[in-house]
């Protein structure tokens, strides 16, 4: 692969600019990784498209219908971060234009949309498609990781992970998309936020067999922002009980959470992994920090290391300062183009096959509400 690898953008939001920033700062890496080179945009609102074009100077195209984008030639991979309902489109025509692909959460709509997105990918395996989560990047993820893999653990007691917003607390929030069903689909917040909470779990081998979920929707009208009120349809928060088996055959219970009702939750993402030998915590809340058990025979204690910043691919930073958000963002990216070029990396992005996996957790979810019950996967 060349030294940079032409993409478009379908879906000018917030995360599309983050991927501008994150391209802009590819000399950050110390190592020869392909870059992102930004040269087309499509949204169908034109100011939207207006920031890359007079922001980024490599964007030579617009468009406001993605069909136009998928025709030019000059595009080799598309990053597309749309909302749920338009997921199976745009992906399948991203896939069969033999663009490489990566998508945004929840990787489409439903189940079958889901299967619609997995099959075009099946009759197209020169494509290369993986779904952004960023989270597990930060330096003290890494560190969990390489606890997990190194099974310092011990025999596994349990796992939560979560994800966890409060901004849905204000109650004259205007609705968007995100709080409509159909736009964001039946799953709500989990189909929003759950792959977030299932990157390293199920990358680490703890696979759900079967969930009992508890789903709550507290808010059923928000203001639309043009005087009047709209529908909120959404499940505001959700928390699966998951008995999920590792890799040694064990079951281990997994409690997967998220919530767009958490008091106190600005953008609050966490790990625990509780085990017999060792336990350990992240939350991105603390960014900088991993906290672990010193043991003492019977007693346990508490510790906080502060990592620094020591990311999975390494870069001009220093180790003494901080990680944030945006720097998770670029490692995220910097391990995508590195398995598009074939590379491997220690902690690669959420596969199509793992999405697979979420959507039948997701629905098997909505099943388990429904009808009072645990539901096998």
């Amino acid at each position: 692969m060349g030294k940079n690898v032409r993409f478009g953008i379908i879906g000018c939001g917030l995360m599309g600019r983050e991927f501008a920033s994150a391209a802009a700062r590819w000399q950050h890496f110390t190592e020869e990784i392909p870059q992102p080179q930004l040269i087309a945009v499509c949204d169908v609102n034109p100011s939207g498209r207006k920031w890359f074009t007079n922001h980024v100077p490599t964007v030579q195209y617009e468009y406001d219908d993605y069909r136009e984008l998928l025709k030019n030639p000059e595009v080799e991979a598309v990053y597309c971060a749309v909302p749920h309902h338009l997921h199976e489109e745009i992906y399948v025509a991203v896939i069969e234009s033999g663009k490489h692909l990566m998508g945004e959460k929840p990787f489409g709509i439903d189940q079958a949309a889901n299967d619609h997105i997995l099959e075009a990918l099946q009759e197209h395996p020169e494509v290369f498609a993986r779904c952004a989560s960023e989270f597990p990047y930060f330096p003290a993820m890494q560190v969990m990781l390489s606890w997990i893999r190194e099974e310092k653990f011990g025999r596994i007691l349990e796992i939560k992970a979560g994800f966890n917003h409060s901004s849905d607390m204000d109650t004259k929030k205007p609705i968007n998309w995100k709080r409509q069903a159909c736009y964001n689909g039946a799953y709500g917040c989990i189909g929003d936020l759950g792959i977030h909470t299932q990157h390293v779990p199920f990358r680490m081998g703890f696979l759900p067999r079967n969930v009992y979920a508890s789903l709550r929707k507290y808010i059923n009208q928000r203001p639309d922002g043009k005087g009047g009120t709209a529908a909120c349809d959404t499940w505001d928060n959700a928390v699966l009980f998951c008995e999920a088996v590792d890799k040694r055959g064990e079951t281990v219970p997994m409690t997967l959470e998220t919530k767009r009702m958490s008091p106190g939750d600005t953008n609050n993402w966490y790990f625990e992994i509780y085990g017999m030998e060792a336990s350990a915590k992240f939350t991105s809340s603390k960014p900088d920090i991993f906290t672990f058990t010193q043991s003492w025979g019977k007693e346990q204690a508490w510790a906080d290391i502060h990592i620094g910043y020591k990311p999975m691919l390494p870069t001009i930073t220093g180790p003494i300062f901080e990680f944030g958000f945006t720097d998770a963002i670029l490692q995220m990216w910097g391990a995508y183009m590195k398995e598009l070029d074939g590379r491997q990396v220690s902690f690669g992005c959420f596969t199509p096959e793992e999405t697979a996996l979420s959507h039948r957790l997701s629905t098997a979810a909505l099943r388990s509400y429904e009808e009072r019950k645990a539901m096998d996967l």
